[in-house]
């Protein structure tokens, strides 16, 4: 492996990783500012639990987000430097405002946030939650929008003096058709992995309450607590039956059918965006598209590979076996009988424009075709927890199924593995590219686009090598952290603090110091 396919497999890890943790922060910040709002709203203090218990959760998230966002913005300079000269002019504005608009946003009010409960008045404490929301989704758009500019160059010019792109429309690079079609989509994917995370730890912790009460009542009855397990969550220790199901009646269910309904809404969102983004791309990336469907050769009324089978990333070894007549076509613009271009035939009309005719400019197969089905299947997993739970929660029932409990928190890391593959699919479906080519308002493809190998940076691969080796070991050190945090909260539950209104004091009057968790 050379230095070019050590970046791209550095940059890939670094970016997958980051991404698993950004659709959590950008989706439960909204939903943890609607529970606060919830409380402000009614006074009930059930609502206040759940604002504090996740919000323990989302600040976990945010800071290991945080910390490998870094990491990843640094490798345009380390790793690939002739990229990063290639767009500077076009990149330098949407990341400035990332970082001076939403990421300062989000960082000033998260602080006030986390240490204003006992200093700020309840709706300044309030406002505060809503503009670290506003602010985490701010900074998608703009991130989101420098990415699209990757996939759908507009608003630029070329500069013969620098050799390289020069930004002309700031405003049509934030209003690119690709940006306004990814941006919905992306966040539709934040809401189903925050919802659906939400959901889950719901379910369990309704499961859980349920069966400890029952065991409790059946101890009480027959005097036997041997089969009374020990618990070490703040809201079991020394509980009764009657609060254990008031908890689960009162806080976890309204909680998580809150996140069912969220589930619901942001499933639907995602398919409907999901159809647009992929009509988008269809014209302005055909060659993705193609190979996202094993599309060798061009058809009309073309079929969509439901499975295919072979080796997949040649053309001559790909048997579709079972498919849907016509639905490509249909899936591409909207016509059952429309003809869509094959990768042979795309590749051949590449290699004559660039007049390359050795340049391969298909993706690999494999890889995009089984992303974009890994994508839509992994997504499943949260309409299994949307429909077994908002069934099992119906007619103000809970969830009593410790199966269905476990179920749902199995099912938890389905949405962030559909976002990773998704992402994949979106990145390396672009290859050879690492700028694509805009055929359409009047730019010059062949200088406004770029491959892959003119952007990395003039390095030895032994010097990659080793900040991938010691990337991949630190973010895997920092993955079983983030697990260990989140399990261990996930399983204490809300603490005993946590009911007591900002303000009102504590309950012990004792000059001894308090033990915090998590400094909040």
């Amino acid at each position: 492996m050379d230095a070019l396919d050590v970046s791209r497999w550095q940059f890939g890890i670094t970016t997958v990783y980051h991404f698993i943790l950004v659709p959590l922060t950008i989706g439960l910040a909204p939903m943890i500012a609607v529970m606060q709002t919830v409380w402000h709203v009614t006074g009930n203090e059930q609502w206040l639990r759940a604002t504090k218990f996740f919000g323990k959760l989302f600040l976990i998230n945010f800071a290991l987000g945080v910390a490998t966002g870094i990491v990843q913005e640094f490798q345009f300079g380390m790793n690939w430097s002739e990229y990063s000269r290639f767009v500077a002019d076009v990149f330098g504005a949407p990341l400035a405002f990332e970082a001076l608009v939403a990421f300062f946003l989000e960082s000033t009010f998260i602080g006030l946030w986390i240490f204003g409960w006992d200093r700020l008045p309840k709706r300044i404490h309030l406002a505060s939650v809503w503009l670290v929301a506003i602010g985490v989704n701010a900074s998608a758009y703009f991130i989101i929008a420098a990415n699209s500019w990757m996939q759908h160059p507009v608003g630029v010019e070329w500069d013969d003096t620098r050799n390289r792109p020069a930004m002309t429309d700031f405003w049509a690079v934030l209003t690119n058709n690709t940006t306004l079609a990814a941006f919905p989509h992306v966040i539709a994917g934040a809401f189903l992995t925050a919802s659906t995370f939400v959901a889950a730890i719901g379910c369990w912790w309704m499961a859980r309450n349920m069966w400890r009460a029952k065991k409790l009542t059946e101890a009480a009855e027959t005097g036997d607590t041997s089969e009374v397990p020990e618990s070490t969550a703040p809201s079991h220790l020394d509980a009764t039956p009657e609060k254990l199901e008031n908890d689960a009646r009162t806080m976890w269910r309204p909680v998580t059918r809150f996140a069912l309904w969220v589930v619901m809404i942001s499933g639907v969102a995602l398919f409907i965006t999901g159809d647009i983004q992929g009509e988008i791309m269809f014209e302005q990336q055909p060659m993705k598209m193609a190979s996202a469907e094993s599309l060798c050769e061009t058809e009309t009324s073309a079929p969509f590979s439901v499975l295919s089978i072979g080796r997949q990333n040649n053309c001559d070894n790909i048997n579709n076996i079972i498919e849907i007549p016509g639905m490509l076509s249909f899936l591409s613009n909207r016509d059952f009988n429309s003809t869509v271009q094959g990768v042979n035939e795309l590749q051949a009309q590449y290699q004559a424009a660039f007049d390359m005719p050795g340049q391969n400019f298909a993706p690999n197969l494999f890889v995009t075709y089984w992303a974009f089905r890994a994508m839509i299947t992994w997504a499943l997993g949260s309409v299994v927890v949307a429909l077994g739970g908002l069934w099992l929660t119906r007619n103000k029932r809970v969830v009593e199924s410790r199966r269905f409990g476990l179920i749902a928190l199995w099912m938890m890391p389905t949405p962030f593995l559909a976002n990773a593959s998704g992402w994949i699919f979106t990145e390396m479906g672009r290859q050879p590219w690492v700028v694509a080519p805009n055929w359409a308002d009047d730019l010059d493809p062949l200088r406004i686009s770029m491959f892959v190998q003119d952007g990395v940076s003039n390095h030895v691969a032994a010097t990659v090598w080793t900040s991938l080796i010691v990337f991949t070991v630190l973010y895997g050190a920092l993955g079983v952290v983030w697990f260990l945090l989140q399990r261990r909260y996930i399983i204490e539950g809300p603490s005993a603090s946590d009911s007591r209104p900002p303000g009102e004091g504590d309950d012990t009057d004792t000059d001894e110091p308090r033990q915090l968790s998590f400094a909040y």
